[in-house]
């Protein structure tokens, strides 16, 4: 039998995803499970699928001639899927190799769990707060919209949003899964329904985790890392993806709090296009800033490379710039706030993801940025761009 269905959905990402399967088949090598591995493209228009699907005839790929959105097209592989639990994960994420074991072994001693969420960290090893959420109840919707959460964030009343309150790094019971990384069981799935296809994108994961639950079922949150990019494949800082957010945000209380006066939700309805408004202009404002303080520190930073062959990242790098090549973390200089920016390149040849993933937690400051050396189609990954040949 089948123990677990991996669905992954791609839109012009092709240097992620083929990272993240590349854990993912580390992960299945060195604790086997019978699994099986969908990849559904949403019309990339790219070479996405002529180029992986020679490298990972182990998966299922799914070509759709129109962009369907998130929900619609985790749909069309969950319908297809035949494991015990099905994991949803984004395919700007890295998992170790301990991953897929860890949270199949909690599942399967937690029958009450009817999904299981992970610590997701960014490509630099900050906490994502969006591992672990508050359903946004009215009360909860308020304190996020007028910034409430915001300031006070590890309050019990007035920060459900994010769940500051509770540790990272401690296991607990949770409102929402993320849809980055969501496992569920099949059978809970047949009971409760698929991903709400109203949801293009974002707010899809918010209405399942609460079908879960009203269905009578516990979500966790386990603190086992991965990373997640966060965004590089939905372009975070862009108008459409607050438009989108906020709207979803917006359908979710539609249907699940359709008793509130209709005052009351016009209220709720003008605070979110508000809200909308505030982060929009924010962006717009900030964003030609902060692109030009990443140009300039890049321009006086430090090089380092993590690898038994360094020769072959460096040729990559932007710039030709003088790098350091080390054979251990511990030989990199300890940064404080006045140190230079430093650029850290961890070949994944060389290290195992549970490696790269540490070590990235283990030296997370504001002046180390990292990097992954893929050496297999000889990349490198990083939050912001992509490096390959001229």
């Amino acid at each position: 039998m089948v123990k677990i269905s991996i669905v992954i959905v791609n839109y012009r990402v092709k240097y992620f995803l083929e990272q993240a399967l590349r854990s993912v088949r580390a992960a299945l090598t060195v604790h086997p499970m019978e699994a099986e591995i969908f990849v559904v493209d949403n019309h990339s228009q790219d070479d996405s699928l002529d180029y992986l699907t020679p490298l990972f005839p182990e998966v299922r790929f799914i070509a759709n001639t129109e962009n369907v959105g998130f929900a619609r097209a985790n749909n069309q592989a969950m319908e297809l899927a035949t494991g015990r639990y099905i994991l949803l994960l984004n395919p700007d994420t890295v998992i170790t190799e301990d991953t897929l074991h860890e949270v199949c072994q909690f599942m399967d001693t937690h029958p009450d769990a009817g999904g299981v969420g992970v610590k997701m960290v960014d490509g630099n090893g900050r906490f994502l707060p969006e591992s672990k959420r508050g359903f946004p109840t009215p009360w909860v919707s308020f304190c996020k919209i007028f910034g409430l959460s915001a300031l006070f964030p590890h309050s019990r009343l007035f920060g459900r949003y994010h769940l500051k309150y509770l540790s990272p790094d401690k296991c607990h019971r949770i409102d929402i899964l993320s849809g980055a990384f969501m496992l569920m069981r099949k059978e809970t799935l047949d009971k409760c329904g698929l991903l709400d296809e109203s949801f293009f994108m974002y707010g899809e994961d918010i209405d399942l985790s609460y079908r879960l639950v009203l269905a009578g079922y516990n979500n966790y949150y386990v603190p086992t890392p991965i990373i997640h990019y966060k965004g590089e494949s939905t372009k975070k800082g862009s108008l459409r993806y607050v438009r989108i957010f906020y709207e979803a945000m917006l359908i979710f209380f539609e249907k699940h709090y359709p008793h509130y006066s209709k005052g009351y939700y016009l209220a709720v309805k003008f605070s979110i296009f508000f809200r909308a408004m505030l982060a929009a202009a924010h962006r717009i404002v900030a964003y030609p800033f902060r692109s030009r303080g990443r140009n300039e520190k890049r321009e006086r930073g430090e090089w380092y490379i993590l690898s038994n062959q360094p020769d072959r990242p460096a040729g990559l790098l932007p710039g030709a710039p003088r790098y350091t090549a080390i054979e251990s973390a511990n030989e990199l200089p300890r940064a404080g706030k006045r140190s230079p920016l430093r650029y850290i390149v961890l070949d994944s040849g060389w290290l195992s993801y549970r490696e790269i993933i540490g070590t990235i937690q283990r030296n997370c400051h504001d002046r180390n940025r990292f990097l992954i050396y893929n050496p297999h189609a000889h990349v490198i990954v990083s939050p912001k761009e992509i490096y390959t040949r001229p």
